[in-house]
């Protein structure tokens, strides 16, 4: 049941709320879709800390929205509020989903190498201009003109940092990362071209849409390296064969993809650390081949 602060804001927006379905993939907020009188809507809702991250969501949403193609969707922003004494909500056109083919897996590379190609604010740095969320955790965007310290400082050391506080990160593991975030200069380019990042691009975040065209959502926008992107398309699976044949082919990777994909998703294994012990044993293979 939708909390009543909640459909008190939204009656003036959408009319009376006639009917409501949980919609499944997330985990840290309600997903609702819900039937109004003027229409479908999506709805996420939640209090608490989770409640609080919905406004940097709606940043990263315009911002995708902004920069993507037009083959390419991103639900437009119809109304978000963090949580304060009341629940944080963040209401969202409705996207009809599909099973996608193989022209439209095609059409979603190629639109993710033009998203990526699409001039990206900072002024060739790296970061971006407030700090925002990637799930439940803090992610930290302090602008900087080098991309192996960008990524070291404020993607692997501060994720480390934010698990250890919550009880996930093994002491032992310290002198590796710093050995691998001292090596970042030898394994990462300098100044790759700034790209606008979905920044948590794993297939749940990717969905196909009845109009043949894949929509992103829940963002961690900033302006990064493409293959941190592309990388963490594989971390988990679930993207097709013709959606990695399409996105080179629009934009050509550099030599040594296979070996920054691993340092790349080192940040994500990091990150889900607190979701349980299983992701400690891939930690530590990647901190042992570059640490």
């Amino acid at each position: 049941m939708i909390p009543s602060p909640i459909t008190e804001a939204l009656t003036p927006l959408v009319g009376a709320i006639h009917e409501m379905a949980s919609v499944g993939g997330g985990c840290i907020a309600h997903a609702t879709r819900i039937e109004t009188a003027t229409g479908r809507f999506f709805l996420k809702w939640n209090d608490g800390e989770a409640g609080r991250t919905f406004e940097a969501e709606a940043d990263g949403l315009r911002v995708l929205r902004n920069a993507a193609p037009p083959e390419l969707r991103v639900p437009e922003v119809l109304a978000v509020r963090n949580a304060a004494e009341t629940p944080g909500f963040l209401l969202l056109e409705w996207l009809a989903p599909a099973r996608p083919n193989q022209s439209d897996w095609e059409r979603f590379g190629a639109a993710l190498a033009a998203l990526h190609r699409t001039e990206a604010p900072g002024e060739g740095r790296y970061g971006y201009a407030k700090d925002n969320w990637i799930g439940s955790k803090p992610q930290r965007n302090r602008w900087v003109a080098d991309w192996p310290t960008f990524f070291g400082e404020q993607r692997l050391r501060a994720q480390a940092e934010t698990v250890r506080q919550r009880g996930a990160w093994n002491a032992a593991w310290d002198r590796p990362l710093d050995r691998l975030i001292a090596r970042l200069p030898d394994l990462l380019p300098a100044s790759p071209p700034p790209s606008v990042l979905h920044g948590d691009l794993w297939g749940g975040n990717a969905l196909a849409t009845a109009d043949g065209r894949f929509a992103l959502v829940d963002p961690a926008v900033y302006v990064g390296h493409r293959e941190a992107d592309l990388a963490m398309t594989e971390l988990f699976g679930g993207f097709d064969a013709a959606f990695y044949e399409a996105y080179p082919a629009a934009w050509p990777l550099e030599p040594g993809y296979a070996e920054r994909r691993e340092v790349y998703n080192l940040f994500h294994l990091i990150n889900h650390l607190t979701h349980g012990p299983g992701y400690a044993g891939s930690v530590e293979g990647v901190l042992r081949r570059f640490g």
